[in-house]
């Protein structure tokens, strides 16, 4: 079973559009509303491949009470905090060209009280997971040592975890040692404070943030791959893809498919790349499913190319 912590979930509205023209009328060619917030979609991605998860989040107003149903819809079990502020609803504008065009809302305020509700609710339902995958950013209200608390106390009870976060909220939980952190290469640079210019770059940054605590790196890479730091080596796996439709939730989805399929080992890093891969080919924030999933799409390999150049150098 994997538990998810989400502490600043959302509702996640898609629509498609023949054309973005600001200052004028839109029609929509198709629209859908998901449940979202990175651990979320990561709950999303492990029940869609039949896999037991929980879904830990705040959730308040009528859209709190939207989000737990639609998480019941797609075979998740909403473990919901309540809270006074009003659930998110997030806005992505697709194009022809799959242009994504964000618009996340802050998010409500939480007070300590209800911060410390959510870590009960970890604890809680906590003795069954095989993982915690902590994601997203902190809300208003969290201070950036929250995710540090967790993590600790989370160890303490004997759980792993993965922890996909950034900027302050990684460093303080850094020196807690999480089993395993998932940056893409923009939060790999700026944990280390420089430019990854090539894949060697982020190959080293990962091995730094491995010294300051993380016991492994599944660093994404965008289109050039990624690539999993840890005890037994490094590992580098890229993936054919087809047609890129949406790249939102595609991170979550790889996190899902290392964390079900053992979180640690180059298997584990294949099963990632190809649940990130498939999730990319899909509309709006939609998991991929086993039938979804091409394994033999993925190339790994154990001489990471360290003079690879980054398509995107992440400054």
């Amino acid at each position: 079973m994997i538990l998810t912590v989400t502490p600043n979930p959302s509702l996640d509205r898609t629509y498609e559009l023949p054309d973005l023209v600001r200052g004028t009328v839109l029609r929509a060619t198709a629209d859908r509303v998901d449940p979202g917030g990175k651990g979320v979609n990561v709950s999303r991605a492990v029940a869609a491949a039949g896999h037991r998860t929980v879904a830990v989040a705040p959730m308040g107003g009528p859209e709190g009470a939207l989000l737990a149903r639609l998480l019941g819809e797609h075979g998740i079990e909403a473990a919901g905090v309540p809270v006074t502020g009003s659930t998110r609803i997030n806005v992505t504008l697709v194009e022809p060209d799959s242009t994504l065009t964000k618009i996340n809302a802050t998010g409500p305020e939480l007070s300590a009280a209800e911060a410390e509700d959510v870590l009960e609710a970890v604890r809680t339902r906590s003795a069954s997971a095989d993982w915690i995958a902590c994601c997203g950013s902190l809300p208003r209200g969290l201070p950036p040592q929250w995710y540090a608390e967790l993590v600790a106390r989370s160890h303490r009870a004997g759980a792993r975890i993965a922890l996909d976060t950034s900027g302050a909220a990684l460093t303080a939980a850094l020196r807690e040692g999480p089993d395993v952190i998932k940056p893409n290469a923009q939060e790999l640079a700026e944990a280390v404070g420089r430019p990854l210019a090539t894949v060697g770059d982020a190959l080293k940054a990962a091995e730094e943030l491995r010294e300051r605590g993380a016991g492994a790196v599944l660093a994404s890479l965008g289109a050039d791959g990624q690539l999993l730091v840890e005890a037994s080596g490094a590992y580098f796996a890229t993936a054919r893809v087809a047609t890129v439709r949406s790249n939102v939730g595609a991170g979550d989805a790889s996190l899902a498919g290392f964390l079900t399929a053992g979180g640690q080992g180059p298997g584990a890093l294949v099963s990632a790349v190809a649940h990130g891969a498939a999730a990319v080919q899909l509309a709006g924030s939609l998991m991929p499913t086993p039938a979804d999933l091409d394994p033999s799409a993925v190339a790994l390999s154990t001489d990471v190319p360290r003079d690879r150049p980054l398509t995107e150098p992440a400054p």
